[in-house]
């Protein structure tokens, strides 16, 4: 089968599509026919070879931990899942990934994939979409009526945020840059604040009960947030190279999210797309072939909204 893999960790240049062992799945785990992979920032870093220590892979390693597509064999002692089925999944950070044509997982990891939209672009749906979900209902405890204000609010989480938070009842402010903004309304934000031009501190007025930051920000930015959340209330980050900001004496929490897999919660959010009420946005699609450019797009800032990547055979 043909796979994307780097042999050592560095730049983009790396990457090399080439012709590997289709893998045979072992004891409690499933073969799945790739229908689609997508690009999330922390493939870079692990490529690069920035996240050794949280992530260790083995060299050769195929990127990808978004999946979507059809099993097509099952291992030793699976239950549950049948040949034919179309999934979704958020696979382990530290085994090889779905940049290929066929890609190995454990089956409770496994997801009915949406039916609503094409099984390609269910890619632009686990990682990102369950990093939406866990900052604001496992951290944030979000229920009806609460402010929340969603801080770089144009990227790909952002996008499942704004529509989760005003789905659960919640005012949404949102910052978004001024190319991303009508996006953002639609999505669903109440307030949208173009984070280019304007400072959040000088526009929220009235305090908010979870800030959610997805943005590379600075410090001091970062930390201003917290200054904007009610006594006990909750700053999630999502940029783990900078500790959350928290209040101890108001009671405000720093909590820094790691993404984890949830099979259920990623069904409740395919429940979601198929009802309508969560809408999933693919801004390209790009063969695999071509994953090392998209890489170096990426590298230089020049990638906006999530990215399915598609086997160019299969």
């Amino acid at each position: 089968m043909k796979a994307v893999r780097f042999h050592e960790y560095g730049d983009p240049d790396v990457l090399r599509f080439e012709d590997v062992e289709q893998p045979a799945p072992g004891a409690g785990e499933v073969r799945i026919r790739v229908a689609g992979t997508s690009f999330n920032s922390v493939d870079g870093n692990i490529r690069g070879g920035f996240m050794r220590g949280p992530i260790p892979v083995v060299l050769p390693h195929t990127p990808g931990i978004d999946v979507a597509g059809t099993v097509d064999a099952l291992g030793e002692g699976v239950h549950g899942v049948e040949v034919g089925d179309d999934v979704v999944a958020f696979l382990p950070m530290d085994g090889d990934g779905a940049a290929a044509e066929y890609v190995l997982a454990p089956a409770e990891i496994l997801a009915p994939a949406p039916k609503s939209v094409p099984l390609a672009d269910a890619a632009a749906l686990p990682v990102v979409g369950l990093t939406a979900y866990q900052a604001l209902f496992d951290h944030g405890k979000l229920t009806a009526g609460q402010r929340v204000l969603i801080n770089g609010a144009g990227g790909a989480v952002g996008g499942y945020a704004v529509q989760l938070a005003k789905n659960a009842g919640a005012h949404v402010i949102a910052t978004a840059s001024h190319r991303s903004g009508d996006a953002v309304r639609a999505a669903g934000a109440d307030e949208v604040i173009d984070r280019t031009t304007t400072s959040v501190t000088t526009v929220v007025t009235e305090p908010v009960d979870i800030a959610l930051n997805l943005a590379p920000v600075a410090p001091a930015e970062l930390a201003a947030l917290a200054t904007l959340v009610r006594s006990g209330g909750v700053v999630v980050n999502t940029t783990v190279w900078m500790p959350a900001p928290g209040d101890e004496e108001r009671g405000v929490r720093g909590i820094d999210l790691f993404v984890r897999s949830d099979a259920g919660q990623l069904a409740q959010l395919v429940e979601l797309i198929d009802r309508g009420e969560l809408r999933v946005d693919v801004a390209e699609r790009v063969p695999l072939a071509e994953l090392a450019s998209l890489h170096a797009r990426a590298a230089e800032g020049a990638v906006h909204g999530k990215v399915v990547v598609v086997p160019s055979a299969g």
